[in-house]
């Protein structure tokens, strides 16, 4: 037998001229690869950021933004047809609603929890109600409960749609997936569908609390989408705002440039990603996507720390977990503060009247503080009275 040579025809995997060895090898790498390929996307933070994700889920649930109390969100936005649908698919591994137009028609609440079972549970929320659905029929079920909720057609509504996929794998994090931003209205839309699509958006990412995932095509000029518009408006130095850029493979010339000069300030960077194409498996797309990345003429020259989908999700669970972090001693600082009104507020209350000599008793305590405020109220005018007299008497 030959001594063993390494080769560098494969990154991580020593080839040997034996060829028995070699066999043994290459299995053992093909078992490798298939192993990996189940390997969830982000798993060191899951278990640490779970519990908080549930508690601000459940904030959520329970409206406290109408009490005034913002919670940590990371909000999709995007141009119509820049790839938002395509990475937010990657990231669930689902497929969503596609179509000409607008494919999102609500603010689409994601919430993607990592599940120890191979069993997926999928199921929808909205209007009060659960609907469970499966991966086969997920794009259907959020057809249904968007037309349920804004009608048939192509209007948008600003009624939140939540979708909740715990499936093994997949990330722990909660997104706002937003309609996606058109100026031209097309048939059966209103002719202000701009002027909506625009108002929803400026609710969800002017918040501080909010980060801003602008999705953008990279055959565009960033400085001139509409997304990068909107976000600069709220957050004009990019503070938090990350960008990924989609459709590598179709316009791969300048790409580096684009990122590297950062014209538009992305204060949390960018990450490119190559677009699932047809019926690929998620998997298969992971490992053309890697392929493109580590091969490609131009590509390749992209720092491998701002490539894949996989990098991506891994910066925004850290997003996510550090902007919670920061924001939770302030939210139950906010809460604490309203139950102790509220709780005030309930005690300045009448106390429950349980027979007639209590509410005889109540009923006079109220007449005898109306006549002490008509007292005042008296006393005040003849006051008043007398000192114009007086003011007369002395011009």
């Amino acid at each position: 037998m030959s001594g063993g040579k390494p080769s560098s025809k494969r990154k991580g995997v020593e080839e040997y001229e034996d060829a028995s060895v070699n066999t043994e090898v290459e299995l053992h790498v093909e078992h490798d690869a298939i192993f990996h390929d189940h390997v969830p996307i982000v798993s060191y933070y899951n278990d640490r950021i779970t519990p908080l994700l549930d508690a601000v889920d459940r904030l959520r649930q329970l409206q406290v933004v109408k009490e005034g109390i913002q919670l940590p969100t990371i909000v999709v936005v995007g141009d119509q047809s820049s790839g938002k649908s395509s990475v937010l698919e990657s990231l669930a591994c689902i497929n969503l609603p596609r179509g000409d137009g607008i494919c999102t028609r609500v603010p689409l609440i994601m919430r993607l929890k990592h599940h120890p079972s191979l069993v997926p549970e999928i199921f929808l929320q909205f209007n009060d109600k659960t609907v469970p659905t499966d991966e086969a029929h997920i794009a259907d079920a959020i057809n249904l409960a968007t037309d349920e909720i804004a009608g048939n057609g192509k209007g948008i509504c600003n009624t939140e749609l939540t979708l909740v996929v715990k499936k093994n794998g997949v990330p722990d994090l909660t997104l706002v997936d937003l309609p996606g931003i058109t100026r031209v209205p097309v048939h059966g839309q209103p002719a202000n569908i701009y002027e909506q699509i625009a108002n929803i958006i400026m609710k969800y990412i002017s918040p501080a609390e909010s980060v801003i995932l602008n999705v953008l095509s990279a055959s565009v000029d960033f400085s001139t989408c509409e997304s990068i518009m909107m976000s600069q408006k709220v957050d004009k130095n990019g503070e938090r705002t990350l960008a990924v850029v989609t459709k590598v493979d179709k316009s791969p010339e300048g790409l580096l440039e684009k990122v590297t000069r950062n014209d538009v300030n992305i204060g949390l960077g960018y990450v490119c990603v190559r677009n699932r194409i047809g019926n690929e498996s998620y998997e298969d797309a992971r490992k053309e996507e890697a392929a493109l990345f580590a091969t490609h003429q131009l590509l390749s020259m992209i720092d491998k720390s701002t490539v894949g989908i996989q990098v991506l999700a891994q910066k925004l669970v850290r997003i996510q977990a550090n902007i919670i972090a920061k924001c939770l001693p302030d939210i139950v600082r906010k809460i604490d503060e309203k139950l102790k009104k509220s709780i005030s507020e309930l005690n300045g209350m009448p106390r429950r009247l349980v027979s007639v000599a209590e509410v005889m008793a109540a009923f006079s305590g109220i007449i005898g503080s109306s006549q002490e405020s008509l007292r005042k109220i008296l006393v005040r005018g003849e006051l008043m009275n007398t000192q114009k007299k007086d003011i007369a008497l002395h011009c």
